[in-house]
């Protein structure tokens, strides 16, 4: 385990991701930003904690359809169960780049999002943090209704269901 400023900051091969990014001219990363804002109100944090959710070890990702065409709004949250001040607040910034860097190919317009870190992100490799992040936003994206079915067809599905499991009880 590093010790010193590697222990605090993420070690150099937990930086692996940023190596394989394209480069600019001037040596930057060159990866698009989209805007983004971020959720700050518990009635927000609440409302998306309703919807459908991606469990990850290190982090969980939530996630809620506004139904407007705004940017997409990013909430983090780390417990006092994660760990101390400056564990919580590592783990808070590594989210938010991990956030940041994936934010132009995988966040959707008019969506909120929560990311949940856990305890046993402290031990996760910032890449691999980044992979299950990835992954979890893709198992949501299978979850994302794409034709959204009426009230008649849900009902009709349900009551189907119902008299099936009658019908074998008799």
């Amino acid at each position: 385990m590093p010790v010193g400023r590697a222990a605090a900051s993420g070690s150099v091969h937990d930086r692996t991701l940023l190596r394989c990014l394209p480069r600019t001219g001037e040596g930057r990363v060159g990866v698009r930003v989209v805007a983004m804002e971020r959720l700050r109100r518990r009635k927000d944090f609440l409302a998306v904690a309703t919807g459908p959710s991606a469990p990850t070890p290190g982090l969980v990702v939530q996630v809620r359809q506004r139904g407007d065409n705004g940017p997409p709004r990013v909430g983090f949250t780390v417990s006092k169960k994660v760990g101390s001040a400056v564990e919580r607040n590592r783990l808070r910034r590594q989210l938010r780049e991990i956030v940041r860097l994936s934010a132009a190919t995988a966040l959707h317009t008019g969506s909120d999002y929560v990311v949940v870190g856990r305890r046993a992100a402290l031990g996760i490799p910032f890449f691999r943090l980044t992979e299950d992040f990835i992954g979890a936003l893709k198992r949501l994206e299978k979850r994302r209704p794409s034709v959204s079915r009426t009230a008649s067809e849900a009902n009709s599905s349900t009551s189907r269901q119902i008299s099936s499991a009658d019908q074998s009880r008799s």
